[in-house]
């Protein structure tokens, strides 16, 4: 109870300093999906504490991203590697979503070598039992209204309506995990990134705070305003940093590498 009003707290405060939210719904298509490009995007992820200056924590993301055909709708298969510097920091998550609006309708996750794996519609998400050895093949959740997969939150950000003072409240969920909660993000300005391609890119700053468990947060994202393209993430929590940035198109394909 107490995690709801903060919640609460936080969304009217971000309504009255930032006007009215547009929610985004799925039957609403607010998304513009026409925007999300497939191909392989690569993220270099990491952790400073600046308590320790010497150290960094790294971490590298691939997320491909494939238009696709199933069972004759088009639907968006997005797979992702996140690679540590051992074994145990690997997962894998392979989402289906629809075209039309990016409602999910699949999701499996393995991470530590166990796999939990989903079907998603609109009112309800449930352990996929097709798959083998699935840890979750049992679960089930029903949802009061449609919901958006947080893994896929990078995605989601680049085909949001974004502009000047805009703030948007999302439905989105973590599968498997607590039910689904609207999060706020304000585009709070603009700025000009340098890439580590030397381009000079203009692009909108969205931010949102909040709290897990007793621990406050905050993250901005930067997404150019041409290409609607993620190009920077910064986080802070527990007096840490961590940033996720776009490698330019001249880093090695590492999906091609690793399966050949």
């Amino acid at each position: 109870m107490k995690r709801i009003i903060i919640l609460l707290i936080t969304c009217l405060a971000g309504l009255f300093a930032y006007g009215q939210a547009d929610t985004i719904r799925l039957q609403d298509k607010r998304l513009n999906t026409s925007v999300l490009k497939p191909g392989l995007n690569q993220y270099l992820v990491y952790f400073q504490n600046p308590k320790n200056k010497q150290t960094i924590r790294f971490w590298y993301w691939l997320r491909n991203i494939e238009l696709k055909n199933r069972d004759g709708e088009k639907v968006f298969a997005i797979t992702q590697h996140w690679y540590g510097s051992d074994s145990a920091a690997y997962r894998s998550i392979y989402s289906i979503n629809k075209a039309e609006d990016f409602a999910p309708v699949y999701i499996s996750l393995t991470i530590k070598g166990i796999t939990k794996a989903y079907n998603w519609s609109r009112d309800k998400i449930t352990g996929a039992d097709s798959v083998a050895n699935n840890a979750h093949k049992d679960f089930s959740l029903d949802f009061k209204v449609p919901n958006f997969n947080w893994d896929l939150d990078i995605e989601t950000f680049e085909m949001l309506p974004l502009a000047a003072n805009k703030t948007f409240a999302i439905n989105f969920y973590d599968a498997g995990l607590n039910p689904p909660e609207y999060v706020i993000y304000k585009v709070t300005g603009s700025e000009v990134l340098a890439t580590l391609d030397n381009q000079k890119v203009d692009c909108w700053k969205l931010f949102t705070e909040g709290t897990n468990g007793s621990t406050h947060y905050t993250q901005t994202f930067w997404i150019s305003k041409k290409n609607h393209e993620f190009l920077k993430e910064e986080d802070q929590f527990n007096g840490m940093y961590r940033y996720k940035i776009k490698m330019p198109g001249a880093a090695p394909d590492l999906v091609s590498r690793f399966n050949n």
